[in-house]
């Protein structure tokens, strides 16, 4: 994403006009039968109906019927454009300015500062000196919270494997149609390493651990994941206990993985990513499957 936008110091912004009112739009709350029972919310000069309490809206408060989503699935835009600034910065290479983050976001530099002055509040996003943007410390407390049990039993093994193999070693978690590196360690001895950082993702369809997580689905995650995404080799995954991968999420790396089952988890996989290795897979396959079941020990 270019950073080559014109910084401006702080992210102080004129506010608009208007009561509870976005971009010069006026906003009128009714509750619980005042005003007829809805609210009138003006968002970039536009008027939008929320209704309260049953009455039908086009952010579903409260059962009614919404416009975002499935009927009676309340949605908040607001909250969903909160973490998909978060996403933006996360994906960053570098801090963006509010610029940047509004033409990522597709709304207006308004909106967007509006919505970093929150996350900041939060220290979820802190600013440079510059007024530029980027995820604050913050959301390293958040992430150890994700899957706290597993990313604790797992690192000492990782650490162990890491080490042993002179391999990055991770483990992956099922989300939707996508694998998402949850923790990695990376060897503390190597001539050359792969980093795999954290909230890393890739289609399940494509690489080791995307297979070996196939090979623990049940024919109701597949009914809602959908059948593209499969793979004929995670029946073997079964049988030989690892999956392998060379050249599919990142040209020139290969990949071992083995499934990890956790109770009350996603599906996992326990995997190491190399450019090049005097171990076998298989070699390499059984040292995962031990890992991971110290892992999973650990966990019951």
């Amino acid at each position: 994403m270019s950073t080559s936008t014109s910084r401006k110091s702080g992210m102080s912004e004129p506010s608009q006009p208007g009561v509870l009112g976005a971009n010069g739009g006026i906003a009128t709350l009714g509750a619980n039968g005042a005003n007829g029972g809805n609210a009138t919310l003006g968002a970039n000069g536009g008027i939008a109906t929320l209704g309260a309490n049953g009455v039908d809206s086009t952010n579903g408060i409260d059962g009614a019927k919404s416009t975002n989503g499935a009927p009676g699935a309340p949605h908040s835009q607001t909250l969903s454009r909160g973490i998909r600034v978060l996403e933006i910065l996360a994906d960053a290479d570098a801090a963006l300015t509010i610029a940047d983050v509004a033409a990522a976001l597709g709304v207006h530099r308004s909106n967007a500062y509006r919505i970093l002055r929150t996350l900041e509040d939060h220290r979820v996003v802190i600013r440079d000196a510059a007024g530029a943007v980027r995820l604050g410390p913050r959301m390293a407390a958040l992430a150890r919270g994700v899957s706290r049990g597993l990313q604790t039993a797992a690192l000492p093994e990782l650490t162990s494997v890491a080490n042993e193999l002179g391999m990055t070693a991770f483990v992956t978690v099922l989300d939707r149609a996508e694998v998402v590196t949850l923790v990695s360690v990376e060897p503390r001895q190597a001539h050359a390493t792969v980093a795999q950082r954290p909230g890393t993702r890739h289609p399940l369809g494509r690489g080791a651990p995307g297979i070996a997580i196939q090979s623990l689905l049940t024919t109701a995650h597949w009914a809602q994941l959908g059948e593209d995404a499969r793979r004929g080799e995670a029946a073997e995954v079964r049988t030989h206990g690892f999956a392998t991968s060379h050249d599919e999420v990142v040209p020139g790396l290969a990949s071992v993985a083995v499934p990890l089952v956790v109770p009350g988890e996603a599906p996992a996989a326990l995997a190491v990513v190399y450019l090049g290795s005097g171990q076998s897979a298989a070699q390499i396959g059984a040292r995962l499957v031990t890992a991971a079941a110290a892992i999973a020990a650990e966990l019951r």
